[in-house]
């Protein structure tokens, strides 16, 4: 005797797991661009004025004339370079500024 074969009722779309898998890459990155699009428009770019490499001139005269104000960045450099602690400061000399 032949037993009847009857073929699986078919299923809708939405049932099987790996079209969501492939339905999700896509959806992701769309909702990742809405939400770049929501954050540049949020926090534009500031504006650059005119007279920034005049500022810059004034900041780097200010370093050439005072070195000591950024001894403490270059003392975690070194340290982070080395991994030798930065000594101390000698008893008399004046703090860096912060």
């Amino acid at each position: 005797m032949t037993q009847s074969q009857h073929p699986a009722p078919s299923q809708p779309w939405w049932k099987f797991g790996h079209v969501w898998l492939i339905i999700a890459g896509p959806l992701i990155v769309v909702i990742a661009g809405f939400i770049t699009l929501w954050l540049a428009i949020r926090t534009p770019d500031p504006v650059i004025t005119t007279d920034n490499y005049r500022q810059g001139l004034d900041r780097s005269r200010a370093l050439q004339a005072d070195p000591s104000s950024v001894a403490p960045a270059m003392q975690a450099r070194n340290h982070a370079q080395t991994g030798v602690p930065p000594a101390p400061p000698a008893p008399g000399t004046p703090a860096a500024k912060p």
